[in-house]
């Protein structure tokens, strides 16, 4: 699975959820921010954010998550 990296640390990746046939943005250290968009499943550190292929990506949203989840890198 390709993860992106920041300062050198997992941070992020995308993949497809078995179960919902969606894309996602997995979240490595999701278990550290609560975001009303991110899914907690089996594992214990990762959260996930399911993108709809059907409608218009949520940028915006996207773009709020990924500054969190930064915030925790700094």
């Amino acid at each position: 699975m390709p993860f992106f990296l920041y300062k050198g640390k997992r941070f992020c990746y995308l993949w497809m959820h078995k179960k919902y046939l969606q894309p996602y943005i997995g979240i490595v250290d999701g278990n550290k921010i609560i975001h009303p968009d991110l899914i907690v499943e089996k594992r214990a550190r990762m959260k996930i954010m399911l993108v709809d292929p059907g409608k218009n990506i949520p940028v915006k949203k996207i773009e709020q998550l990924l500054k969190t989840v930064l915030g925790i890198y700094k």
